[in-house]
């Protein structure tokens, strides 16, 4: 099988198929992606520290750089042993999808090729590429529901020793999502934060996680998907002023596009307007926001919500990676999809 689901991802993982060329993940949570590349790189018995044993490389680089890729397959280590090179931010460059096409027809001897990549298309381009190859296997990495997000709370708070009370839990839940890289980070460090206490307590939650209420998410997340520039701006201030975290309220944004996503494809499918759509949405749209979800639905297509959860997916990836830059990143990422929805009326 060249093409994993998205629920067998984590059995091959714990026992990878090691006959395999070229395993390229990917999928719109760039955090999952980068952490399952990180899990299959270890798995490989390749030296990462060893720069002749491993070879980095960025897609674009190779986009100018046609031949390297291949130049750097077809390489025989100086000193022996097994390389595996290590690709990052690949998307459907023709000149780098083609190489690795290439790569799959004549594999080269004691290489890897892992490849990382955002949401990519079925059947088309590189997903297509790899998933028709028996020499490749594809794995799918998408943002956590509500079942994987609850297995990932338990671990980590099972790792402690630790057990949440029922309030704390829902905030959690109400405030992690969306990127799986981000959402660990914020379940360990509310771990380290209630070292040695037996349960951990809403209180402990919002004092970790984040001192925004749900409320102050909302704001600004309404403003974001009903085009409300005027809201948006003084919303924005204010939980900027309070100094809160923006990395759970991308999280919120990212949750309100899924829902979106899924009642949006309900429109197109049954043909019923907004209103049927969201009285009949399971699980339901809470009733004090339902106007709100209503009026977001009459003016955001299909394609308008999937290209704006790639955005927020691509702005929480790059606020995790420059710490000091997540204020404006992520102000700057919302601001742009108010004005879209904005120009949507």
């Amino acid at each position: 099988m060249s093409e994993l689901k998205a629920g067998e991802v984590d059995r091959f993982l714990a026992k990878p198929d090691t006959s395999r060329l070229v395993y390229l993940v990917y999928g719109p949570d760039r955090g999952l992606v980068s952490e399952r590349a990180e899990r299959l790189a270890r798995s490989t018995g390749v030296d990462l520290s060893d720069t002749f044993s491993t070879i980095k490389l960025d897609a674009n680089e190779l986009a100018s750089d046609p031949v390297r890729l291949v130049d750097e397959a077809y390489t025989v280590a100086m000193f022996g042993g097994d390389r595996l090179i290590w690709i990052r931010n690949a998307g459907n460059h023709k000149d780098v999808s083609a190489n690795i096409e290439k790569i799959l027809k004549e594999p080269p001897d004691a290489v890897k090729l892992l490849v990382e990549a955002g949401d990519l298309k079925k059947g088309t381009g590189l997903r297509a590429i790899v998933e028709k190859s028996p020499n490749g296997i594809t794995l799918p990495c998408y943002a956590d529901n509500a079942q994987t997000l609850n297995g990932l709370i338990d671990a980590t708070f099972g790792e402690a020793g630790q057990r949440l009370s029922l309030d704390a839990r829902r905030y959690i839940q109400d405030h992690i999502g969306g990127d799986r890289r981000a959402s660990r980070g914020e379940l360990e460090k509310l771990a380290l934060y209630a070292h040695g206490e037996e349960e951990i307590t809403l209180d402990m939650a919002r004092q970790s996680i984040g001192d925004a209420s749900a409320v102050s998410f909302d704001e600004v997340v309404d403003a974001v998907i009903t085009g409300r520039l005027a809201d948006f701006d003084d919303s924005m201030q204010a939980f900027i002023s309070g100094g809160s975290n923006p990395q759970p309220l991308l999280a919120a944004a990212i949750r309100q596009f899924q829902q979106l996503d899924l009642l949006r494809a309900e429109m197109d499918k049954s043909g019923k307007p907004a209103g049927a759509v969201i009285a009949a949405a399971r699980p339901p749209v809470f009733f004090t926001r339902r106007k709100t979800v209503e009026q977001a639905l009459t003016r955001w297509t299909a394609q308008g919500i999937r290209h704006a959860l790639r955005r927020l997916q691509d702005c929480v990836l790059e606020s995790r990676m420059n710490s000091a830059l997540t204020v404006p990143v992520a102000r700057t990422a919302l601001l742009a999809i108010t004005i879209q929805s904005a120009r949507r009326r």
